[in-house]
């Protein structure tokens, strides 16, 4: 397996102290951890309704999938973690604007919550 390391993000997790890499690649698959609403030039949460933290996610996403030399074109499975199922729908009209054709397979799970304040996480596969 390799570590991909991630301009400003992969240092504003370590200085958190979590034990988790943000990408992993292995066996022709990249492997993006969930991703919070991350700002990519400071590191910092992204406040706001669910809609402008959606935004932060996918583009802390796709910023995570570049530096592993790919792109939202080739993520074939998402799993979007969010603490309120009532999010479902305004989540959707974000999401559909990053994966406006062939989007991948998709997984949504409601959850509690998170031990920092942010209300929704998207993690992904890609190929690359």
């Amino acid at each position: 397996k390799e570590i991909v390391e991630v301009p400003v993000l992969s240092a504003a997790v370590r200085a958190l102290g979590l034990p988790l890499s943000l990408v992993t690649r292995g066996a022709g698959q990249v492997f993006v951890s969930g991703m919070p609403p991350l700002d990519l030039s400071t590191g910092k949460l992204v406040k706001g309704d669910i809609e402008v933290q959606t935004e932060a996610s996918l583009k802390a996403l796709k910023h995570c999938l570049e530096a592993a030399g790919t792109s939202l074109d080739n993520v074939v499975m998402v799993r979007i973690y969010a603490v309120n199922s009532g999010f479902y729908n305004a989540i959707n009209r974000v999401y559909a604007r990053h994966f406006p054709e062939n989007p991948p397979s998709r997984t949504f799970v409601p959850v509690a919550s998170w031990p920092m304040e942010f209300d929704i996480e998207i993690e992904c596969v890609a190929v690359g």
